[in-house]
């Protein structure tokens, strides 16, 4: 795998993402995320995984540099791949913990989100949120039900039509950040919660999580090329394709400077 690190300590396993400076998710990377987290559903000594990025990034979302330059049977096979991903975390049955290490925001909360307990470095520059109305990215349902899970639908409606994306205390406050600690412990803060979890009897705790998402599973629509067909197909709208490029033009330069 050349887009995440494994590092396994006694019962359980960090995945840890580790593509460019900011995690920027891609085709490859979401693949190698779904064959990992598959591998460790299946492996009786994992009884739990920590997700981890890295220092000031957990990752920045979709990598809309290369995705621009997705053709249609290739944007429409990343939607659906991805959906299939946030789908599997979703369902993971296993105790599992995202170490927030920097900025979240759009993709990175996708991921984030589908996690048990979420620990996220302190500092005002961090953000986290499902920004997708902002940057012309077409939401699913699936995404809105885990936002709602969380925070409850009232908020989680108004943010997600707003776009916002929320510092460290915003997201404490509004139930989508367990708690907020110095970059330098964000991983050590998760693993001691995860070693709280390992304390159980594993068959009760992975009955009670299904108990507890029984009605989010419920309300999923467990076929990704479902949920995310509209994202594929507005994709190609010519003022979102015009608004892209210009974001596109933007990072690139700033990755020349």
């Amino acid at each position: 795998m050349s887009n995440l690190i494994l590092t396994k300590k006694e019962g359980y396993t960090i995945v840890q993402m580790n593509r460019g400076k900011v995690n920027a998710i891609n085709r490859e990377m979401v693949i190698e995320l779904q064959q990992t987290f598959h591998s460790l559903e299946d492996d009786v000594d994992v009884k739990g995984v920590i997700l981890s990025g890295q220092p000031h990034y957990f990752s920045a979302g979709l990598d809309l540099i290369e995705l621009y330059e997705y053709n249609k049977e290739e944007i429409s096979d990343f939607f659906n791949v991805f959906g299939s991903l946030y789908l599997q975390l979703v369902q993971f049955k296993k105790p599992f913990i995202s170490a927030i290490t920097g900025h979240s925001p759009a993709g990175g909360t996708v991921l984030a989100v589908a996690s048990d307990n979420r620990y996220m470095a302190e500092g005002e520059k961090y953000v986290i949120g499902l920004n997708e109305v902002a940057v012309n990215i077409q939401i699913s349902q699936n995404l809105t039900e885990i936002y709602s899970f969380w925070m409850g639908d009232g908020l989680s409606s108004r943010y997600i039509l707003q776009g916002k994306l929320l510092n460290g205390k915003e997201a404490v406050a509004a139930g989508l950040v367990d708690e907020l600690v110095p970059l330098e412990n964000v991983l050590e803060r998760s693993e001691k919660q995860m070693k709280r979890y390992l304390q159980a009897d594993q068959e009760i705790l992975v009955n009670t999580k299904a108990k507890l998402r029984k009605h989010l599973w419920d309300k999923l629509d467990l076929k990704a090329e479902n949920s995310l067909k509209e994202a594929s197909e507005l994709w190609w709208k010519p003022e979102i394709r015009a608004k892209m490029k210009g974001y596109v033009e933007s990072f690139s330069n700033k990755k020349k400077a």
